[in-house]
């Protein structure tokens, strides 16, 4: 009997999938009365970029991330279908 062998890649995969369709579905339900509570959410991360400027070359860095209701449910879903895989 052969062991199946699951890459944390694929988890990796699986729970980005379940943040992006549970963002965008987040923000659909929002214009929706009665299904207003999966958008509700908190915005991480940085409010203004850092730039780094080498003189020849300048590089700028800025990271937001917006998690919702429907995110963390998305991500409870590519949990469980990647533990029943």
């Amino acid at each position: 009997m052969a062991v199946r062998d699951k890459s944390i890649w694929i988890l990796i995969i699986f729970i980005l999938s379940g943040l992006v369709i549970g963002g965008l579905l987040g923000e659909l339900a929002s214009k929706v009365d009665f299904l207003w509570w999966l958008s509700y959410g908190q915005d991480f991360g940085l409010t203004s970029p850092i730039v780094l400027d080498l003189n020849i070359i300048r590089l700028t860095f800025a990271l937001q991330l917006k998690i919702n209701i429907a995110s963390i449910i998305g991500i409870a879903i590519a949990i469980f279908i990647y533990r029943k895989i």
